[in-house]
């Protein structure tokens, strides 16, 4: 039964040069602008509105922005309303994410949409691998892109869709899972 089953599928998604980018900008300035920023002494959060935020090739735009510390060495940085983030050829477009920055690198985001969405302009071709579930994990480090939640993968008119699906950009593969809930299926359309 495809419920209990993981599908491997190696795929053409050239998703590297996102973590390719990230790598590159490692020790580049980490910029912030905002339209007004805040800070509650009892609470100790630094609360920021209209925020962008950069890195080299890299850009995360917010309604709201939250930190407990203006520090890019170990923090979590929570953003709500109309999250943009832009990385090297990708886009993400949803309603919030939180973000692990280590290192002065941005290491881990968990992002959460109805739904949230995903593009990437594979380099020297004009398609664009579209993504879109209710919550992404995205752990640079490990180079892997964890989709949840009427999770649906698109390339070229080709369509991987599930409850669950796992996207190792080093291996280029997908893992999808079906769930128990529902016919618990994994969806494949190939043109």
């Amino acid at each position: 039964m495809l419920a209990n089953m993981k599908i491997h599928l190696a795929v053409l998604l050239l998703i590297p040069g996102i973590a390719a980018a990230q790598l590159t900008d490692i020790r580049l300035p980490i910029s912030l602008d905002a339209e007004s920023t805040d800070y509650d002494g009892k609470s100790s959060m630094l609360m920021f509105t209209g925020l962008r935020l950069t890195q080299g090739n890299i850009g995360i735009e917010a309604d709201e922005g939250r930190a407990s510390k203006l520090d890019f060495q170990d923090s979590v940085w929570k953003f709500q309303g109309n999250v943009i983030i832009d990385v090297d050829n990708g886009h993400i477009e949803c309603g919030s994410a939180d973000l692990q920055f280590n290192d002065h690198q941005l290491r881990l985001a968990t992002i959460e949409g109805e739904p949230a969405t995903f593009e990437l302009k594979r380099p020297g071709s004009d398609e664009i691998t579209y993504a879109e579930a209710g919550h992404l994990s995205y752990d640079l480090v490990a180079g892997t892109i964890e989709f949840s939640g009427d999770a649906v993968i698109t390339e070229g008119g080709n369509q991987i869709s599930s409850e669950f699906l796992i996207y190792n950009i080093v291996e280029q593969r997908i893992t999808a899972e079906g769930s128990e809930e529902g016919d618990g299926r994994v969806r494949i359309t190939y043109t």
